[in-house]
């Protein structure tokens, strides 16, 4: 494409709008930043629960449940079932919305859902050192990927305890 053809994008805020956004000089398109999705499960299987041991970065090494950026043209439930292919080779039976949170300085929505082994198979997927059903009592809580992940693990224990209802939300102190 030559330089003369190639849109050029200025920073401002579109009439009737609220935030500044690239706008293109030429032709007025708005190109519209919004928040990434990430979905994912806490899965429980005969009373323990799934964590994988990432293979990637960021955080290599470190436990995390399955989860990952919903794709296009998924809903929330089937990005959901997916990472835990991906990455943990299961099958998931899904029993409804976990938790919703926001990582702001990530731009980051989180749909976690609480969800069970369909057959009981699971192995390490190609994003995963290795995967395994942890009691709760051993849970590396030091080696978690990720803030999200203790929330969502604490969350899907006061649901099994009966100390609460889901969908959970942020703790209160952080966003």
């Amino acid at each position: 494409m030559n330089d003369h053809m190639r849109p050029r994008f200025t920073r401002t805020r579109p009439d009737g709008d609220t935030h500044h956004r690239d706008v293109c000089d030429r032709c007025g398109f708005v190109a519209y930043e919004n928040p990434k999705i990430v979905v994912g499960s806490v899965v429980t299987h005969a009373g323990k629960v799934l964590l994988c041991r990432r293979a990637i970065e960021p955080r290599r090494g470190y436990w995390t449940v399955p989860a990952g950026y919903l794709e296009l043209g998924e809903t929330p439930e089937e990005g959901a079932a997916r990472e835990a292919r991906e990455e943990a080779n299961a099958s998931l039976t899904l029993h409804g919305l976990l938790s919703v949170y926001t990582v702001r300085r990530l731009s980051q929505v989180q749909l976690i859902y609480r969800a069970s082994l369909t057959d009981g198979l699971f192995s390490a997927g190609e994003e995963t050192l290795e995967a395994v059903l942890f009691d709760w009592r051993d849970i590396p809580w030091d080696d978690l990927a990720f803030p999200t992940v203790h929330w969502m693990l604490q969350h899907q224990r006061a649901f099994e305890a009966g100390d609460a209802t889901p969908p959970f939300g942020n703790p209160s102190e952080t966003d």
